[in-house]
């Protein structure tokens, strides 16, 4: 078994195990570094009430505490199913250097898991999304924008 496939099987365990105490969807996720495993979660949706407890959020959110650092470059993630587009939007955002995945939104769709709808709707200009949207005190908000651009203790993330 590669390293790959040890850490990929430790994902799919942790869906399983979080199905079989109830505690939310078959979802798992593991971020390593350099060969060493730095987080690990289950979906916490159900546990938490949270509606992003999403395992490869969770993962996120542990694995940047444990290396103290929002930039998880040279991370890799492994997760049990392809991710949804928030996880996907949380894996850019921590810099992860690559996913590896299980299951595809396909088959999370045919078990009634269907990311589909909010795919379509971010291809969608904001005035055509099912949710409603609309801007309000644009020179408030931008203001504090010029602010930080401004700001010489910013910190770039």
């Amino acid at each position: 078994m590669t390293e790959h496939e040890k850490y990929m099987s430790l994902a799919i365990a942790l869906s399983e195990n979080n199905i079989q105490e109830g505690s939310g969807g078959p979802f798992g996720a593991v971020i390593a570094k350099d060969g060493e495993i730095i987080a690990q979660s289950a979906n916490t949706v159900l546990s938490t009430n949270d509606p992003t407890g999403h395992a490869e959020v969770s993962a996120i959110r542990l694995a940047a505490k444990a290396l103290n650092s929002f930039d998880l470059s040279g991370c890799v993630i492994y997760t049990s199913c392809e991710p949804c587009p928030m996880c996907l939007g949380a894996i850019y955002w921590a810099r992860i250097s690559k996913i590896y995945y299980g299951n595809t939104r396909t088959d999370a769709e045919e078990i009634g898991f269907d990311d589909k709808f909010i795919y379509n709707e971010l291809s969608l200009p904001a005035e055509k999304r099912q949710l409603p949207s609309e801007q309000i005190l644009h020179s408030e908000s931008l203001s504090v924008f010029r602010k930080w651009q401004l700001s010489e203790d910013k910190k770039h993330y």
